[in-house]
């Protein structure tokens, strides 16, 4: 399936604070922090229409069985994705055109990390750089082009998104550390 690259749409965020509201109330008390992060938390950035959350959790044994269910009622999928000290979970759209393709990606991660996460960091970064953003932007477009692997186009945005963490990451005084986390 192509990749589809999306112009910025305004209802994002709110499609994110719903998510986030249906989150805290079928698991409530598990969420200490609940954020919107990914390309459609930037105004005005070009992204794949999937919202991306994250939420902080004291330690990632508190997703039990049971809350697992709870968001599995939501629609929500795990999928092990390789990454350490973190759960993923997707959520695809269940009518129209867009049946069967992700609509949420919900990052579970734990508290201890939530000031040093990469996600939130190039996040803010895009937000405060027009310039970054414009050429994030015109990277994914021309990788969404070139390839419909999402793997692929996940990969190749590496080196931009590396250079704004480091940019973040220095102006927060923090560890520079790559990006790309593999077990």
């Amino acid at each position: 399936m192509p990749l589809h690259i999306a112009d910025y749409d305004p209802s994002w965020p709110s499609q994110a604070a719903e998510a986030i509201a249906e989150l805290a109330e079928a698991v409530p008390g598990l969420c200490l922090t609940a954020e919107h992060v990914g390309s459609t938390s930037v105004p005005g950035l070009a992204a794949k229409p999937i919202i991306d959350l994250m939420v902080s959790v004291a330690t990632l044994d508190d997703v039990t069985p049971e809350r697992v269910a709870a968001l599995t009622r939501l629609g929500y999928r795990f999928e092990d994705v390789g990454m350490p000290n973190r759960l993923f979970y997707f959520r695809e759209h269940t009518a129209g055109a867009s049946a069967g393709e992700r609509s949420h990606h919900l990052h579970i991660v734990t508290a201890d990390s939530w000031d040093t996460r990469n996600e939130r960091l190039f996040r803010d970064y895009l937000r405060a750089n027009a310039e970054a953003a414009a050429e994030y932007e015109a990277v994914k477009r021309r990788l969404a082009a070139e390839t419909d692997d999402g793997f692929l186009y996940t990969k190749a945005k590496t080196e931009v998104i590396q250079r704004g963490v480091d940019a973040e990451r220095t102006r927060r005084g923090l560890p520079l550390v790559t990006v790309w986390e593999e077990v």
